[in-house]
C-alpha cells in the first residue's frame, strides 16, 4: 500500500465530512469507531481536525469510513478489506439497533408493516424477503444477519415450530447469547424459549406491538446499553425539526436513562444550532428536568466557527 494513497484518502475523508456535518456531528460519528475525540486542531478547521485525527488510527478503521462515504480510492486495494462489517451494514439502517425478525413467510405483509413501526423507535430490522437483493444468496444473507443482529423476534404462530428455519434461527440467537423476544400469535414459547412469557400480539394494533418490543428492547440488560447508544446517535445526527422531535418523544419514553448518557446528550445539543427551536428545546428540556439534569435555553447555545 503506498503511503501517499492513504494522505489522499484522509483527505477526502477529511472534505467529505467537512462538507456534510458540524465538529459536534464529527465528533459522535467518530465516537461510532471509538475513535478518541480529544484532539485540539492546530487550526480552527473540520477539514483540518480530520486530517490530524485520521493518521492515528488503524487502517481498517479509515476503509470502513470510506466505504460508508462512498468513496473511491486506491488505498488498500492490495489487502482484504473488512468485507464482514462492510456487507453486514447492507442489511441494517446505518446507527439503528438490530433486531432480526424470524417469522413464517406467509405473514411477511404483516412483517413488513411491522418492520417500518419499530423504525420509528430507531430499530432496524432484518426481514428476509424484502432485505435480500434477488441475486444474492439468500441463505449467506440470512446468516450474515443472524449473526450480525443484536437481538432476534420470533413471531410464533401455528407452524411455526415446523419450519426448519425459524427453528435453526432462534438457536443461531441461543448460541450467541442474544435477546430473544417471542411474540405470541396463537402460540405459546416453546422449548429453549419457553422461559420467556413473550407479547401477546392478539387483537392488538401493529403500532402497539412494536412499542411493546420497543419497551424490552430499552429496558432488558442484554441490549439497554446498545439500543440508548444507539437512539441517541440517531438523535444527535437527526437532519431535520420533525426527526429530531420524533427521536425525543423515543428518549422521553425509556425509564430510568443512564444519567451520565442524558448530560452527554446536553452538552452535545448545546453545540448544535439545529435543536435550537422552541418545539425542540421543550420536549428536550421535559427530558432534562426528569433525569434532574439542567433545562436549556436558548441562549446557552454556543455559536462554532464551521
Amino acid at each position: 500500500m503506498k503511503k501517499l494513497d492513504k494522505i489522499n484518502l484522509i483527505d477526502m475523508i477529511a472534505s467529505k465530512l467537512q462538507e456534510q456535518m458540524t465538529f459536534v456531528e464529527i465528533d459522535s460519528y467518530f465516537e461510532t469507531y471509538n475513535i478518541p475525540t480529544d484532539h485540539e486542531p492546530s487550526y480552527n478547521s473540520k477539514r483540518v481536525y480530520v486530517k490530524e485525527v485520521l493518521p492515528k488510527i488503524d487502517d481498517e478503521i479509515i476503509l470502513q469510513i470510506s466505504e460508508e462515504l462512498k468513496l473511491s480510492h486506491n488505498y488498500g486495494k492490495s489487502v482484504p478489506k473488512p468485507q464482514k462489517l462492510i456487507e453486514d451494514s447492507e442489511l441494517w439502517k446505518p446507527g439503528h439497533f438490530r433486531l432480526f425478525l424470524s417469522h413464517l413467510a406467509s405473514f411477511k405483509i404483516t412483517i413488513s408493516w411491522l418492520k417500518i413501526e419499530l423504525e420509528k423507535f430507531g430499530i432496524s430490522s432484518f426481514v428476509a424477503h424484502e432485505d435480500i437483493e434477488p441475486a444474492k444468496e439468500w441463505q449467506i444473507e440470512i446468516e450474515k444477519g443472524l449473526f450480525s443482529m443484536e437481538a432476534l423476534c420470533a413471531i410464533l404462530m401455528p407452524g411455526f415450530n415446523e419450519s426448519k428455519w425459524t427453528d435453526q434461527e432462534i438457536g443461531v440467537g441461543i448460541g450467541r447469547d442474544v435477546l430473544i423476544i417471542p411474540v405470541r400469535r396463537d402460540m405459546d414459547p416453546y422449548g429453549f424459549i419457553g422461559k420467556y412469557q413473550g407479547i401477546q400480539s392478539k387483537d392488538k394494533k401493529i403500532g402497539k406491538v412494536a412499542e411493546s418490543i420497543f419497551k424490552i428492547i430499552c429496558s432488558h440488560p442484554k441490549t439497554k446499553n446498545n439500543y440508548i447508544s444507539a437512539i441517541v446517535r440517531l438523535l444527535l445526527f437527526s437532519t431535520g425539526s420533525e426527526e429530531i422531535n420524533d427521536r425525543i418523544e423515543v428518549i422521553n419514553k425509556i425509564k430510568n436513562f443512564p444519567i451520565d448518557k442524558a448530560e452527554y446528550i446536553r452538552s452535545q445539543v448545546l453545540e448544535n444550532e439545529k435543536f435550537n427551536n422552541v418545539k425542540a428545546l421543550k420536549k428536550l428540556n421535559a427530558f432534562f428536568k426528569t433525569n434532574g439534569i439542567n433545562i436549556i435555553d436558548k441562549s446557552d447555545f454556543i455559536k462554532h466557527d464551521v
